[in-house]
């Protein structure tokens, strides 16, 4: 038995999904395999950069609001997995120690006609920084098994 089942998402809900430092050897250590660019893993190159320093890459963000949802609800949800991310939108840089807070909005729910055992779930995801500057926002669909009867 799961926490939570698609019946436990109702739109409107805003909830939060953890928060999560972030230190500069995680970006670089990131980065370096998966968006070796200069501002991502070279301080030297980030300080002459429009950033000024290390910034985590997008991609490494999307991975820590990741996280946060395994932690706070999905590995309790009857999770079926997902379709697809709609948007991302990186909307300022995150930075080394940086603390991020994640909150998840239900937008919409909808009950499959083909499979009535399971419906789907879209949500907007929206990390803040430690000052409460929003730096990403991604929406996206999750598909939840319906509870059992």
């Amino acid at each position: 038995m799961f926490k939570y089942y698609f019946e436990d998402f109702r739109v409107g809900d805003v909830v939060s999904i953890g928060t999560r430092q972030i230190t500069e050897s995680e970006i670089i250590e990131f980065a370096t395999q998966f968006d070796p660019q200069p501002f991502h893993v070279n301080p030297e190159a980030a300080a002459k950069s429009k950033f000024g320093g290390i910034i985590a890459s997008g991609w490494h963000t999307c991975a820590l609001a990741m996280r946060m949802m395994c932690d706070s609800y999905l590995h309790d949800s009857a999770s079926l997995g997902s379709p697809g991310v709609d948007e991302i939108r990186w909307l300022k840089p995150v930075r080394p120690m940086d603390t991020l807070r994640g909150e998840r909005e239900t937008l919409e729910t909808r009950a499959s006609t083909k499979k009535p055992d399971q419906g789907v779930v879209t949500s907007e995801w929206r990390i803040y920084n430690q000052h409460d500057e929003l730096v990403m926002r991604m929406r996206g669909m999750g598909m939840f098994s319906r509870r059992p009867s």
